[in-house]
């Protein structure tokens, strides 16, 4: 199976003693991987490190085969990500907002940003300005510019955020559409372990900077009563709670 992303001895901390140490990680094309952990695990700062916001002490991060530190555009060209939060400009339109990104890449037209606007459930709102939107709108429009460019690697730290439970299932349904109908792969960190459960099929449990396990969901399902249980007990087992 080709390799989407390979993390090898990743290790960086901060001051306050915070960070990650020694993580390893191999995601399959195709894969929605999640990343389960507490607030303050490490889960931010090693999605910042593998999208390039942030240089780790050492070890390496691969996207596509290519090296994040060394081959930057090369890693990134087919990577989208939303990292804490979803930006966009407030003085431009919905639609203006993803004519503008669509700028970055080929072969983007009307048509097509129209329909991840639907997709995200924002069609009739696009003539509108995100400045009025709720948080859960502005989360929105930033997964339909994130799924824009059909990339072949999806980065999003807490997608989630600030939807209801409509726009949950919305947004659940499309990362499984995509890793389905695309082969695109999903790299997606949460806290909520209900979500992790309902739309990752592999799972890595992340605490104190350290991966504890990385087990299949299917199989944590069939050998525990939920994906809570299972973090508990590896919290337990491997770190403390």
């Amino acid at each position: 199976m080709e390799k989407a992303i390979e993390i090898k001895n990743l290790t960086k901390t901060f001051k306050n003693g915070r960070g990650i140490i020694e993580l390893n990680l191999e995601i399959e094309r195709g894969e929605i991987f999640g990343f389960l952990g507490p607030n303050g695990a490490g889960k931010t700062t090693a999605m910042k490190i593998m999208t390039g916001l942030c240089k780790p002490d050492s070890g390496e991060v691969k996207i596509l085969g290519y090296d994040i530190c060394r081959e930057y555009e090369k890693a990134m060209k087919e990577v989208t990500c939303i990292i804490e939060t979803a930006e966009s400009y407030n003085y431009l339109t919905a639609y203006e907002n993803l004519k503008h990104f669509s700028r970055f890449y080929k072969n983007i037209d009307d048509k097509r940003i129209d329909e991840v606007l639907d997709m995200v459930g924002l069609f009739r709102y696009k003539n509108e300005k995100p400045k009025k939107f709720s948080l859960g709108m502005k989360q929105r429009l930033g997964i339909a510019a994130a799924i824009l460019s059909h990339p072949k690697v999806i980065i999003f730290d807490e997608p989630l955020n600030g939807l209801d439970v409509e726009g949950m299932i919305q947004v659940r349904n499309i990362i499984k559409r995509l890793a389905k109908e695309e082969n695109t792969t999903f790299f997606i960190s949460s806290h909520l372990i209900h979500d992790v459960e309902l739309t990752c099929n592999r799972i890595g449990v992340l605490y104190d900077g350290r991966i504890l396990n990385v087990e299949y969901t299917e199989n944590i399902i069939n050998n525990y009563a939920s994906l809570e249980n299972y973090f508990i007990s590896e919290v337990q087992r491997y770190g403390k709670l």
